[in-house]
């Protein structure tokens, strides 16, 4: 492998461009969303970041995780090259309607951060039993 040449602007340009804009080549936080049975799952690759230095919040819809991490170098060092996120950093997700925000989880193992956003009670499946008007015994179960 060989090293290109370092240019002392460009990456100064490419540090401020992460710090105003939160994100590196379009990616500030990867993540994975799915859907399991009745909730989203987001899982977040945060290596290196402590679990006291993250932080969670969903208000008006919009799940924020913000992340801090420094990088520790020696009295001396020369960075020539830095690419993984120093610093804070943040990602804002849209939560649908739909989600329970009272009942959000999180868990960080591995530098994995997962969040599971549950369903709401409201937005779940349910049967309504409809009875028929003509003979008053009969029923029907519906689901909505």
């Amino acid at each position: 492998m060989l090293l290109e040449r370092f240019d002392p602007f460009l990456a100064e340009f490419d540090r401020l461009t992460q710090r105003t804009f939160g994100t590196s080549d379009g990616v500030g936080l990867p993540m994975d969303v799915i859907r399991r049975g009745e909730e989203l799952v987001v899982r977040v690759d945060l290596p290196g970041v402590a679990s006291d230095k993250i932080d969670l919040t969903v208000e008006n819809h919009v799940l924020t995780i913000t992340a801090e991490r420094r990088a520790s170098y020696g009295e001396g060092d020369q960075v020539l090259a830095q690419e993984r996120f120093d610093g804070v950093i943040s990602r804002r997700l849209r939560v649908p309607d739909w989600v329970d925000a009272e009942a959000v989880t999180a868990d960080y193992a591995d530098g994995v951060l997962t969040i599971a956003l549950p369903l709401a009670e409201k937005a779940k499946p349910r049967r309504i039993t409809v009875a028929t008007s003509a003979q008053g015994t009969e029923q029907t179960q519906i689901t909505c």
